[in-house]
């Protein structure tokens, strides 16, 4: 017999090593000697009261056995010699869609204009130390895209889009710990991700797919409204009739491509701001009531806040306890920052983006040139703007959190985890009022909110520009595009996505879409 309850255990409680057991004994009021396993279905802290309590949902096996192995199979076949399905990105969305690709029994053809995990980290080290970036080869392009050196949180409020339980075991099958299928805002961290990648890579290759790093998509050869052919920088063409478009929200010479070609694009809300760095204690003496070093079964504190300021949402956007701050430009001439934590979350600095809603339809006047790429170049010019306030290199413009909401410049700045470098400059001047007048106000509230929040011991960075997608690639109800028969925008970069889950499920419903007719 197998039941499943709630449980409620108090730190104290928690420390105990079969407290599961005892108190599933208790509620269920039966011998613990007949309980023969304790399996945790979910995990969360509730950490709003002094009294921390974890709660858990467990199923109780009763006078039976726990089961061995997932109920999740994935069936992958040979597909070296089946209908190709040509995939361009190699970020979450187009690896889950080439893994349903050779479920379904077709062969993904990936195409990834960056490098493997490896050689990647490579052009990493030549951004934070020599501040040079590689157009094609950084933090948001190469093998598992922006996702594989990012924090690696899974958690996503897309939960009808497809079977999040299922992106989560078929991560679990590559490699990732089996916890995140019970924490209620799992994480794998940037340490433990890159062999996650690598194992899905092996996994596609076994099978029969094909990928090519190194290989950037220039041009698509259409006729008759159909997609032909796929044209490469080293001048090869390759034939393609199904073509998923996973390029991400930082692929713009897609984006500009699309746009010359006349094939259709919209403009799409999205939210820029700036990232603000803690110092942990801080944020873990806020959310867990203490002082001092937290207690060793928590883990680093993390927070979300949100508030309404003239009529537009600032939120914190990325939160990573524990985590370092990374600069994610694409190229040189621009400062882009984000964050990311390792497995542990064991860093001595708290970050998180807090970001501003840009409205595509009222906020962006100056920018009507641009059409339906406005958003593309409001982005671009909030990023040249910080790359000269920063000195011109991937050094980053910034400024204590007090100093920028009262308008003060930062004659110093504190410690940070940013490896570039940061320099001090006067972002509540340089950022624009849509921006920056919001962002004050927003973080005064939630000082108000978060006793301790508001603090000369937090720095701002600028800025957090690549949130999401300025565009949107437009796709029917079939997920194919409505003017360009076999093309079917997915992911981050279609404006379908916002994050690794999510992606991954729309990765995965673009392939099942793409095969129809083959």
């Amino acid at each position: 017999m197998v039941k499943e309850i709630q449980l409620r255990i108090t730190l104290k409680e928690e420390e105990i090593s079969n407290i599961l057991v005892l108190k599933s004994a208790i509620k269920l009021d039966i011998d613990k000697e007949d309980i023969k396993g304790v399996k945790v279905l979910r995990k969360s802290i509730d950490a709003r009261k002094p009294k921390i309590i974890f709660n858990y949902k467990v199923a109780v096996y009763i006078r039976e056995a726990l089961p061995k192995k997932s109920e999740y199979v994935f069936d992958y076949k040979d597909v070296s010699k089946a209908k190709p399905i040509h995939i361009i990105g190699f970020g979450p969305a187009g690896m889950y869609a080439a893994l349903r690709c050779i479920e379904l029994g077709f062969k993904p053809i990936v195409l990834e204009r960056g490098k493997n995990v490896k050689d990647r980290r490579r052009d990493l080290k030549a951004i934070n130390q020599d501040h040079f970036v590689n157009e094609d080869s950084n933090y948001c392009f190469g093998e598992g895209g922006a996702g594989t050196y990012s924090d690696g949180k899974l958690y996503t409020r897309s939960l009808k889009r497809g079977d999040v339980r299922r992106i989560f075991e078929n991560l679990v099958f590559h490699g990732a710990t089996d916890q995140i299928l019970v924490d209620a805002h799992p994480h794998i961290g940037t340490n433990k991700l890159p062999k996650v990648v690598q194992n899905i890579r092996e996994t596609i290759l076994k099978y029969g797919g094909d990928i090519h790093f190194k290989t950037r998509v220039t041009d698509f050869v259409i006729k008759n409204n159909k997609i032909k052919a796929i044209q490469l920088q080293n001048g090869e063409v390759l034939e393609a009739n199904r073509v998923i478009l996973a390029t991400g929200h930082s692929a713009r010479d897609i984006f500009y491509l699309l746009h010359k070609k006349k094939i259709a694009l919209k403009a799409k809300s999205f939210a820029m701001g700036v990232r603000v760095e803690h110092p942990q204690h801080i944020i873990d003496s806020i959310q867990y009531h203490c002082s001092g070093e937290r207690h060793p079964l928590l883990p680093a504190a993390s927070y979300s806040v949100v508030q309404q300021v003239n009529e537009r949402g600032v939120y914190s956007f990325c939160m990573c306890p524990g985590g370092f701050i990374v600069p994610a430009a694409t190229a040189n001439g621009e400062v882009v920052v984000n964050g990311m934590s390792p497995s542990k979350r064991n860093n001595l600095y708290a970050n998180s983006g807090i970001v501003v809603e840009i409205n595509a339809e009222k906020d962006l006047h100056k920018f009507e040139q641009f059409g339906v790429l406005k958003g593309l170049e409001y982005q671009k010019n909030l990023e040249k703007l910080a790359f000269t306030a920063g000195g011109r290199s991937q050094t980053a413009p910034a400024q204590r959190l007090t100093d920028f909401v009262e308008g003060r410049w930062s004659d110093t700045l504190n410690a940070t985890s940013y490896q570039p470098g940061l320099k001090s400059s006067p972002l509540h001047s340089l950022l624009p009022k849509l921006i920056g007048g919001r962002l004050r106000k927003g973080f005064e509230a939630f000082g108000q909110k978060m006793k301790g929040y508001y603090t000369e011991e937090a720095n701002i960075v600028g800025v957090e520009s690549r949130t999401s997608s300025p565009v949107n690639i437009p796709r029917k109800e079939n997920l194919e595009h409505p003017e360009i028969e076999g093309l079917f925008p997915c992911g981050e970069g279609g404006g379908y996505a916002g994050g690794i889950v999510s992606a991954a499920m729309d990765g995965e419903r673009c392939a099942e879409a793409a095969i129809v007719g083959l």
